[in-house]
This record gives C-alpha cells, structure tokens and sequence, in this order.
C-alpha cells in the first residue's frame, strides 16, 4: 500500500478564512503535505476557477462544508460539482451528497463550547440520517476553543498545538456504536481558518496559521495505485479519485503530527494469505491476527473491540489473535498523549 498525508477542513477567503486558496495550497506544500482538502462554507468557488490541482507535491482538493438554516449541521462534502440548498433538513442535503457520487463527514458532531458569544457550538443533531460517509473524530479547533477557560487563554494562544488532548470521548463513543451496524469511517480535521485579529488597536495578529494548523491533526490515506505528480488534468483527475476512494473506503487513520510523524503506521488482519486493511472486512470462521507496527518508536498500542478496550501493551508493535466478530481498531498514546486512531477492520 502507498501511504499519502494530508490536511481536510481548512477554509478560505472564499467564505471565512483569511488566506488566498493559492497560497494556502503554497504553505501546505512547504509542510510537506500530499493532499490538502479545501472545505469553504456552501462554496465550490475554488473548484469552479479552477484552483484544483496539483501545488509543487500537494493535491489541492475542493469541496465545502454545508450547514442547515440554524448554522447546525455542518457537513463536509467532497468530490461534487455543486452545492445543494441548505434550507433544507441536514438529512437530506446529505442525502444529495450521496446520489450525486459524493461522500461527506459529519464536522465537529459534539461540540459544546460557550467560551466565546460570537462562535457558539454547531454540533450535529440529525442522527436519523445513514447517508453520511463517516465522522470527523477529532477536530482542532473545536477542541482548542472547548477547552479555552479565562485561565488557560493567554498560553493556549500561544501555543496553539499543545492545548489538543485527544478526540472527544462521545464523538469515539458514537462512531464505534454506528460502525457496528455499517462502515463508518473516521477521518481528522483542523478547521484552519488562520482568522486576524487587531491588538491594542494598532497592530493586526494571524491567529493560527495556516502553516502552524498543518502540523497538528493529519489523515493520512493508503492507496493501492501510487499518485502521479502531473499538471495534466486527467492525472489531475486521476489522483482526486484515489484520495476519495481511500476515504470513502476507511483506508485511512488519523494521527496528531505534533506528538510525531505518524507515517509508516500499519494496522492489518491476517488470514491465511490475505491482508485486510483498515476500513474492510473478513468472513470467516477461524481466529485471525491483527497485526499494527508504529513508524520509529514504541507506545502505547491499545486494541478496542466493539467501542471496548480489550487490550493493550507498551511496544513498536503489536500482534492480537483474535476470535469473536465485530469491529476492530487501534489507538496509540505517547505518554498519555493521544497519537494515532486507525479506523475498523470488522470481523464476520
């Protein structure tokens, strides 16, 4: 499998960020980002004028983040050709999504802050709907702003990348919950929008940068095809559809590149001369080995079954025979910060 790193829910001028779609594509390529995934509020503006493609190695992909006529709701949707009315209930603009050969992610599904009056929560409160692809399990800033008390706030200013624990406990709770009954896949965002804001009435300060934002919570996709670095349309084209695909398939995990480079990270099941990658499936009737290795140090690999925590060790890697069906997934921790977050491997 080929393994490519990327940055998904960052927003532009286009809606309410403050960078120009160019040279935030720029700085994602000086972070060293494969892929970066443009989500502008019920915009494809960038998509329209032609800003998808290729920045020196990075893959600039659009879509947007709709909400309904609450500002609740939001969902980001990826790989459609136009918007779709938000007056609608959140269900069926998701729905839409879908029929048009898009897939899309529940954004910042829990969120409870009221630490600031002019950005309240916007959790997601249709959960009748199964036509979402998956979950954003863990997004910056909604954690940042979360967890900002009048205490913390000059040092979470400050430093930005430290302030992130790990994905909120009921977002996980649910994602396991909905995944035992269908394929659900978790995903990472950062919600860049890298907003300015006047100090002492004299000088302008960029909170969160872009450049800063792209080195902290990552997805990170395994592909079967290499991605070919080409200005031409069609490889263009080409290499959006492996990114969605490895998306829409959960061949993917989530780490926060603060705590270290994720890349090389493996989770797999075994069985006979078959390899099963996260975000697919095995029947059978036999015991199977789960096998996990992490890129460079050991940790601590936890195994969770069914949303359980069944198991876990202190090692560079791990090995788990396991016999009853179900969902399968890993979470590693570097002393007690939250690293990695894999997606399933369910066992039939």
């Amino acid at each position: 499998m080929n393994e490519y790193v990327g940055v998904i829910h960052v927003h532009s001028i286009f809606s309410d960020g403050s960078g120009e779609v160019e040279q935030i594509a720029q700085l994602a390529d000086e972070c060293g980002l494969d892929f970066l995934v443009l989500t502008d509020h019920n915009t494809l503006r960038a998509l329209h004028e032609g800003y998808e493609k290729f920045y020196g190695k990075t893959l600039l992909l659009v879509g947007c983040e709709l909400n309904d006529k609450e500002n609740k709701n939001h969902y980001l949707a990826l790989g459609i050709k136009e918007t779709f009315s938000t007056r609608r209930p959140a269900k069926e603009y998701v729905k839409s999504v879908k029929d048009a050969g898009g897939i899309g992610f529940l954004a910042h599904p829990h969120e409870k802050r009221n630490s600031m009056k002019e950005q309240p929560a916007y959790p997601w409160t249709e959960w009748d709907s199964t036509d979402f692809t998956g979950i954003e399990i863990w997004n910056h800033m909604s954690e940042w702003m979360e967890n900002l008390t009048e205490q913390n706030k000059y040092q979470s200013f400050l430093h930005p990348l430290k302030s992130i624990v790990q994905p909120p406990a009921e977002t996980l709770k649910i994602w396991d919950e909905l995944s035992i009954a269908r394929k659900v896949v978790g995903i990472g965002g950062v919600d860049a929008h890298a907003h300015k804001v006047n100090l002492l009435g004299f000088f302008e300060v960029e909170v969160f940068p872009y450049k800063v934002l792209f080195k902290s919570v990552r997805t990170h996709i395994l592909t079967e095809q290499k991605i070919e670095i080409n200005a031409n349309p069609s490889s263009v084209e080409k290499a959006k559809s492996l990114v969605l695909e490895s998306l829409r398939r959960g061949n993917c995990f989530v780490s926060n590149y603060y705590h270290g480079d994720a890349t090389g990270f493996r989770f797999f099941a075994e069985f006979g001369n078959k390899k099963i990658q996260m975000g697919e499936e095995i029947l059978c009737e036999k015991p199977v080995m789960l096998k996990v290795y992490l890129p460079g140090k050991s940790a601590d690999i936890r195994l969770i079954h069914n949303g359980r925590l069944v198991e876990s060790l202190q090692n560079i890697e791990a090995q788990f025979i396991v016999s009853e069906k179900g969902i399968y997934r890993i979470e590693v921790f570097i002393d007690s910060h939250a690293w990695i977050f894999s997606n399933h491997i369910r066992i039939k």
